[in-house]
């Protein structure tokens, strides 16, 4: 299992966050450092803030959902209880419209 850029998976993010869907932010790179994934959760809450991407419907997704960039996180790339299974792959138009946020969420652009 390894979870790929772009791609959209199940996780476990804990008590609070509980089951939802995420996508995967790091980049492809078969020898990283540290064995690390970075993703952001998605949410059926859309806030309508340059923080979010709100995602056209997806036929692997249950219901309309948003990307809620405010969330990134990471965690071991290994550990199985997180990463669940891949549910399908964004659209690369979608993905960059994720990137452009996250951009701006981290103060790169504006």
């Amino acid at each position: 299992m390894s979870p790929q850029r772009g791609e959209v998976w199940l996780a476990d993010l804990g008590l609070a966050a509980k089951v939802r869907p995420i996508i995967i932010l790091s980049r492809d790179d078969p020898d990283p450092p540290r064995k690390i994934t970075v993703y952001v959760p998605l949410t059926t809450q859309n806030r309508g803030s340059r923080y979010e991407v709100e995602l056209p419907r997806l036929s692997f997704l249950s219901a309309e959902s948003t990307a809620n960039l405010q969330g990134i996180a990471s965690g071991a790339t290994a550990d199985q209880r997180l990463f669940l299974r891949k549910l399908g792959d964004l659209p690369p138009n979608v993905m960059e419209l994720v990137e452009k946020a996250l951009l701006y969420t981290i103060g790169v652009a504006d």
